[in-house]
């Protein structure tokens, strides 16, 4: 069963999300916040699974994409500050008081989501029960091997300063990313050169809050992922040194994709590990 909803935010556009549930009560609910570019109706079917095995998931798009707000433009200044101080808090409240405060409550991020979602969890690691990173790295350029390193320095620097010279990064016509927001793209960009989440506009050190996390995390790498290999997952994670984190490299089962986001067209597999681990929560 799913549903469409929106969701205000304070000081912004409302978000768009959609709500699976299973036929019972659901054990847990997962918020999922997607990749760059990729709209919360694209893990539907990876949802689908989450849902035959008791777990409802409320799928976000991330702001400017999909059904959330106008697309990015020049006049567009959210990066991931007001994804982890705005964005985040609101969805989470909303789906407190939509499944109750009794049903745990998890996040759940694919890739640029997963960085959004550490930062949010950091902010109020009270406001949620754990944190689930699936395909989820640091972009810094040191967590990857041979060529790729100069190869990711140089791209995330190249993008953002397009970004910076168009006024938002069109993603829609490069064929990366989709349309985002030139802010978001430096904060991605400063991750890659220096290593560290220092959002333009914070008002918290997050690398000393995400030092402090005490979280349970699951973070999942999948192989053949050049985006977020397990090297770049390992580079994130570790800057969760109080979390008790569970790390697990996915083989896919014959049928299933390993790309970095193909992976949720059928994600039977990576569904079973959460549930899995969810259960030990």
């Amino acid at each position: 069963m799913t549903e469409d909803v929106r969701i205000p935010v304070p000081g912004a556009e409302e978000l768009a999300a959609t709500v699976t549930v299973p036929d019972g009560p659901p054990s847990a609910v997962l918020m999922l916040w997607p990749a760059l570019g990729v709209p919360a109706g694209y893990y539907a079917p990876f949802c689908a699974e989450l849902a035959a095995r008791g777990v409802a998931t409320v799928a976000v798009d991330l702001r400017g994409q999909g059904g959330s707000g106008p697309p990015a433009d020049r006049r567009s200044t959210h990066g991931y500050h007001a994804l982890a101080a705005r964005d985040f808090p609101a969805v989470t409240a909303a789906a407190r008081a939509g499944f109750g405060p009794d049903v745990p409550l998890f996040l759940l991020g694919h890739s640029i989501g997963g960085q959004a979602a550490v930062l949010a969890a950091a902010r109020r690691p009270e406001a949620v029960d754990g944190l689930v990173l699936v395909a989820s790295g640091s972009v810094d350029f040191r967590g990857f091997a041979g060529a790729a390193r100069l190869r990711v320095l140089a791209s995330t620097q190249l993008l953002a300063l397009i970004a910076t010279l168009w006024g938002y990064w069109p993603g829609h016509r490069l064929g990366f990313g989709g349309r985002q927001s030139a802010r978001l793209m430096r904060d991605w960009a400063r991750l890659g050169r220096t290593g560290r989440f220092a959002p333009a506009g914070a008002d918290l050190d997050y690398e000393q809050a995400l030092a402090a996390l005490a979280l349970p995390v699951l973070a999942v790498s999948l192989p053949g992922d050049h985006l977020a290999p397990a090297t770049a997952v390992d580079r994130l994670v570790a800057k969760l040194p109080a979390a008790e984190v569970e790390r697990r490299h996915h083989t896919p089962a014959h049928g299933e994709s390993a790309d970095h986001v193909r992976w949720a067209r059928s994600g039977g597999g990576i569904a079973e590990l959460i549930t899995g681990w969810l259960a030990g929560r």
